[in-house]
């Protein structure tokens, strides 16, 4: 029997070797005494999203012997950034591309946003400026007056551009595909945050309240209707949908 290895791996890091194990020798057999060496291998890339990605492995032939495989896995975990209100940015375990907290700036930072591209980010100030490192510039609200202050952000994962997200739930899209916003709309409680659907593309937008707003995006319920101790503050996709 050959085992192919489980190895783990950071996202955007390189892709680590898969190799064989053995068992079922006999007569002092090794692996070496195989007539053809099986070659083991994984389909994620350094791009993968976080998840479980098979390993396996084929092709090892001898006379002597019947020989099955068995897959392995391989995890590709995630790591992350702090970011505080002055664009400092703290990275545990991810690679740090720059901040802003040696700047002065006109707003205070309040929001983050990692491009699944190429593993940079952007920092959104609450008037709407946004700051690119190690991730390309799509644009930003920094020069106009708003009616709401920005609450939040958000990567497309389909187009690479990103969502800004105001508190009465008006969406700003710069090279990413606008479903819909609820910026025309009475709410009951300001607009705290959003996520994204990696499935649909979509997003869903929610509330102090945790009322749930969804566009292009599968709704699963909220919390508008319940009377909460402390307000929501923010939300996230389920990495199982990734």
């Amino acid at each position: 029997t050959i085992t192919a290895s489980s190895p783990t791996m950071t996202y955007g890091g390189t892709v680590p070797g898969v190799t064989p194990s053995y068992s079922g020798f006999v007569n002092g057999d090794s692996p070496s005494s195989l007539t053809t060496a099986p070659t083991c291998s994984t389909k994620a890339t350094s791009a993968s999203p976080a998840g479980n990605y098979p390993t396996t492995c084929s092709g090892a032939s001898d006379p002597n012997y019947t020989i099955t495989y068995v897959p392995g896995s391989l995890a590709v975990g995630v790591d992350y950034w702090l970011v505080g209100s002055d664009g400092g940015v703290f990275a545990f375990g991810a690679p740090y591309h720059g901040s802003t907290g040696a700047l002065r700036l006109n707003k205070s930072i309040v929001g983050m946003a990692a491009d699944p591209l190429t593993g940079g980010y952007w920092l959104v100030a609450s008037d709407g400026g946004v700051f690119s490192f190690g991730a390309p510039f799509h644009g930003s609200l920094g020069n106009l007056r708003l009616n709401k202050p920005i609450v939040g952000m958000a990567a497309d994962p389909v187009t690479g551009g990103y969502w800004l997200v105001a508190s009465d739930g008006g969406i700003f899209a710069f090279d990413a595909s606008f479903h819909g916003s609820t910026g025309a709309l009475r709410v009951n409680k300001p607009i705290v945050g959003m996520a994204v659907d990696p499935l649909t593309g979509g997003y869903w937008l929610v509330a102090s309240d945790g009322g749930i707003f969804a566009f292009d995006a599968p709704f699963r319920g909220s919390l508008g209707n319940l009377r909460l101790n402390k307000p929501i503050v923010g939300m996230a996709g389920s990495p199982g949908a990734f």
